[in-house]
């Protein structure tokens, strides 16, 4: 390598290269089980836990710091020489003409450096040709080549939430087919279905017990004759859940119960598969009810099955289609939103079909409500504000399973936690767990981030919203976007401002503005994603229900709201332990006889609290 010392002025002739790293792409009746229920929850013959699914193959290990165009460029590869100071032999002379033109200052103990009045740059003669060419044949071929395949190509989970598409079109002023010629579904992009396939591929390594049951039960087809119509947040999640209700025999309809939770690309790989499904990401009003009214509304099919998150679809064909309510022969409720609106038609005497709690059953509860939404609130506040926890003072309305969750996520990271509640029991468990207990008009003035989750209506109102700090951030965690009142702030006096997609700037007049999430609806849904495992748990108990409202025989379940059996409940859990290598212990006979229990359960009766 050849050294050149050459002036400023001619330093200025050679075009200045960027560098830049390479990183790596990157309490009702409990009656007896059918006998599809239980033959679903029977194992094949031979025993044992049902084989987990085989994990993805393992990445090949991450290029080390010595290898890879960035170590070529790094400074370990080579040294530069040092410019200011060079050895003389002679170190009598204190002044002395550099062999350019310039003056050169010599110490006494030799040491020689340049005069500070001519300014020299180094260039290195062979790196500089190297710079020169390698970074554009890289951006040319590799970068442009990574672009293609990883930005535009690639309809990941968060491709979908940025839903960065420029098609405008309304899904409902399309005409798309499927590669079989059915055009019974609508959905953002047909052409998305490829990738749609491959985030549900990677949701079934994670839903162990939904593949198990599906391997079980498949043979026997319990839900042969089910006509199931869905409303719920179509993921690739729910898509496993749908696959596997198709596998057992049912035919399904679906709609979307979140205008911001549907994934298109996973909506278009069910659509390619032959399900109908009418739902896109950011659907308007109108768009939710006439897809919930296209899954209903067909000639010639009669649904007999619902399975309803929220209670939406529950109401519509009630309101709508009362005949059709009629014939229907069970209902499955996810939420607590829809489960409060089924207890009133109880209540009223207008449920006129039985209908399952899938809500309240332990499984939903513990998990999917609390375990769940320790996890998905921290991501949902992250993807969209990019904020740190530590210090932040936060409130959590509501200390039902999600706010515990929510307040043991926050609190973890450092976070300032208050709490508001109405259930005495929930405020001096939250007492119990160090959070104080507050009322919303109290700290509403100070806190940073104002999270609600109580499944109620105007927790939040224009009064708290107008008594703000500047910059607090509102988001909603229960299943209804009732609970923020977001149409109080649609006024002229407020200015909107839309900073990324489901993050909105409201700005008062005096400049003030509070961050608003996914416009005060499901924060977790709306603007993350959910712990697959968690819903693995939840839609295993759906399924089981609709296989056991469905084959119940007659009378066995009136018109009411009903719980789901215990021993479905321990079902479902059992099934997920092979995960995590666990090995439940066994009663002795003895034991099973002094606590009055059979062996296999249940363990646990109706009324305990976990």
């Amino acid at each position: 390598m050849s050294v050149q010392v050459v002036s400023a002025a001619a330093a200025a002739k050679v075009p200045e290269v960027e560098l830049k790293d390479l990183s790596p792409s990157e309490a009702e009746p409990q009656l007896g089980l059918s006998a599809a229920a239980v033959s679903a929850m029977t194992p094949p013959a031979g025993g044992g836990d049902p084989e987990a699914p085989a994990p993805p193959a393992e990445r090949p290990p991450a290029p080390g710091p010595g290898s890879g165009p960035a170590a070529a460029l790094s400074p370990a590869a080579g040294k530069v020489p040092q410019a200011s100071a060079m050895k003389r032999s002679d170190p009598h002379h204190q002044h002395q003409r550099h062999r350019d033109g310039g003056e050169a200052l010599v110490s006494p103990d030799g040491t020689v450096t340049e005069a500070p009045r001519t300014v020299k740059k180094i260039q290195f003669a062979d790196q500089k040709q190297e710079f020169n060419k390698r970074p554009t044949k890289i951006g040319r071929r590799s970068l442009s080549r990574s672009i293609s395949q990883s930005s535009t190509d690639s309809y990941s989970s968060a491709a979908s939430y940025t839903d960065s598409s420029d098609d405008e079109t309304s899904p409902r002023d399309k005409q798309q087919k499927n590669s079989k010629g059915s055009s019974d579904f609508c959905v953002k992009n047909i052409k998305q279905a490829e990738f749609g396939r491959r985030e549900i591929e990677i949701a079934e390594q994670e839903m162990p017990a939904l593949m198990a049951l599906r391997k079980r039960a498949q043979g026997e087809k319990p839900l042969a004759g089910a006509k199931i119509v869905g409303c719920t947040h179509i993921t690739a999640q729910t898509a496993v859940l749908m696959e596997t209700l198709g596998a057992l025999g049912a035919q399904c309809r679906w709609a979307a119960c979140n205008i911001y939770s549907t994934l298109n690309e996973v909506a278009a790989a069910l659509a390619e598969s032959g399900f109908p499904v009418f739902a896109w990401k950011g659907e308007s009003e109108d768009d939710f009810w006439w897809c919930i009214d296209r899954c209903v509304n067909v000639e010639g099919w009669q649904p007999n099955m619902i399975l309803d998150d929220g209670g939406d679809l529950t109401h519509w064909i009630y309101k709508k289609y009362p005949n059709m309510f009629k014939k229907i022969k069970g209902i499955v409720e996810e939420s607590v939103t829809g489960v409060h609106r089924l207890y009133q038609l109880s209540k009223a005497g207008k449920l006129c079909v039985p209908a399952m709690n899938v809500n309240d059953s332990v499984t939903k509860q513990k998990f999917d409500n609390l375990y769940c939404c320790r996890e998905s609130i921290l991501d949902g506040l992250k993807r969209t504000t990019d904020m740190m926890f530590g210090g932040k003072q936060v409130v959590v309305c509501g200390y039902g399973e999600v706010g515990k969750g929510c307040c043991a996520a926050l609190k973890a990271m450092g976070s300032i936690v208050y709490v508001t509640e109405i259930d005495p029991i929930c405020a001096l468990q939250a007492c119990m767990d160090g959070f104080r207990l507050v009322k919303l008009n109290e700290v509403i003035r100070q806190v940073d981030i104002v999270i609600t989750c109580t499944g109620n209506k105007n927790v939040v109102t224009r009064e708290h919203l107008d008594r703000m700090k500047n910059s607090c951030i509102v988001c909603n965690m229960g299943h209804s976007n009732t609970e923020i009142d977001v149409a109080s702030l649609r006024t002229p006096e407020l200015t909107w401002e839309r900073v990324r997609s489901q993050v909105d700037h409201v700005i008062w007049p005096d400049g003030k503005r509070i961050v608003l999430l996914a416009e005060g609806r499901l924060l977790n849904l709306s603007c993350s994603t959910v712990p697959t495992f968690v819903l693995s748990i939840t839609a295993t108990t759906q399924a089981l229900a609709l296989i056991e409202l469905y084959n119940a025989p007659e009378g066995r379940y009136k018109q009411d709201v009903y719980l789901l059996p215990k021993k479905m409940d321990e079902y479902v859990a059992s099934l997920h332990l092979p995960t995590f290598d666990a090995h439940l212990t066994e009663l002795t006979d003895e034991q099973a006889k002094y606590l009055g229990l059979n062996k296999n359960g249940p363990f646990k009766p109706n009324y305990y609290r976990y």
